[in-house]
């Protein structure tokens, strides 16, 4: 135990809080939503260690009425809902949870491409409402996806394990989009074919899995030119960011039939989700299910641990990103 003062936005994973609390001391959030922006900043201002999700918008003016904060230990690997330069600024540190959650999010992205593929959601919808009316060999008739070709955007981490998946488990062809071409076992184990350019990669992609960060760098990336570019019938999955996405352009794309589908975890307001998709069939819809099982949860918030206790040590932050 220190006297070190930590906060936490909301309820983690009952071994993790029992931890922090054993070492120190620490203001739990019984809720499982989120906190009003006033507590946020009551928080920043009176505890030494602020524990966010990605459901946390911690900006300029928050960070800047942070009178005693000096760790911004997100619960997440991304972290574009906080102004690293606003805390940079304000001598805080600011730390995140990479590695621990990239197959349960490549694991994610597989089945949302198996389900906007197969058109299990619609499937699904249908048996529940009971308008299921019985086998016949054109009903909900979808994709193949064994042998058909996967465009990754973004070939870090859960980028190359999605693509590992759908090579050897699904024969797929890899194609990669990437800021740089990238070398060693995961090219020469799924082959992948590094497409400096982005429209060329959405011309010969079957399914386009995107995964990339958020932040002004990447905000409507695939907008209605790089829609239109995708090639006739494909599908797009986006686990990254929602803020990726143009979703009025999908929404008007999806509804033309180009692309043909798709399979969303992620949105640029949650928990909002964009209108114009609600009414979709071709459109799976999933509440940003990325990290969600029980392993992956817990290790988010042992990797948070880990750079705190290294803060209380005033060692080097193991994750820091700003």
């Amino acid at each position: 135990m220190t006297d070190l003062r930590v906060f936490v936005t909301r309820k983690w994973p009952d071994e993790v809080e029992a931890a922090l609390t054993s070492r120190f001391d620490t203001v739990l959030n019984d809720d499982e939503g989120s906190l009003d922006r006033s507590l946020i900043a009551h928080a920043m201002a009176r505890y030494d260690v602020l524990c966010p999700t990605v459901g946390d918008t911690i900006d300029a003016d928050l960070i800047n009425e942070a009178d005693r904060c000096r760790l911004i230990a997100n619960y997440g690997v991304g972290f574009d809902h906080i102004d690293l330069d606003a805390a940079k600024a304000k001598g805080i540190a600011v730390t995140n949870t990479p590695g621990v959650l990239t197959d349960a999010t490549a694991d994610l992205a597989m089945t949302l491409l198996l389900m906007a593929a197969r058109r299990t959601g619609e499937g699904e919808r249908m048996v529940r409402s009971g308008e299921w009316s019985g086998w016949h060999p054109r009903h909900l008739v979808g994709s193949a996806v064994s042998g058909k070709t996967l465009g990754v955007v973004g070939f870090g981490r859960i980028g190359q394990a999605l693509a590992k998946r759908a090579q050897c488990g699904f024969g797929m062809t890899i194609l990669y989009h990437a800021r740089h071409e990238v070398g060693g076992d995961i090219v020469r184990d799924t082959r992948a074919r590094f497409c400096p350019d982005l429209a060329g990669l959405l011309e010969q992609s079957d399914f386009v899995s995107i995964h990339v960060p958020g932040g002004e760098g990447t905000r409507h990336l695939i907008d209605s030119d790089a829609l239109a570019a995708m090639k006739p019938g494909s599908f797009l999955i986006n686990t990254a960011r929602g803020s990726v996405v143009d979703h009025d352009a999908l929404a008007a794309g999806l509804r033309s039939g180009h692309p043909a589908g798709a399979g969303l975890d992620v949105f640029p307001e949650e928990p909002l989700v964009p209108p114009a998709l609600l009414d979709l069939d071709n459109v799976v819809l999933l509440p940003h299910l990325g990290s969600a099982d029980a392993e992956t949860r817990r290790a988010m918030g042992m990797r948070a641990l880990r750079n705190i206790e290294a803060f209380a040590r005033g060692a080097d932050l193991p994750d820091r990103v700003a």
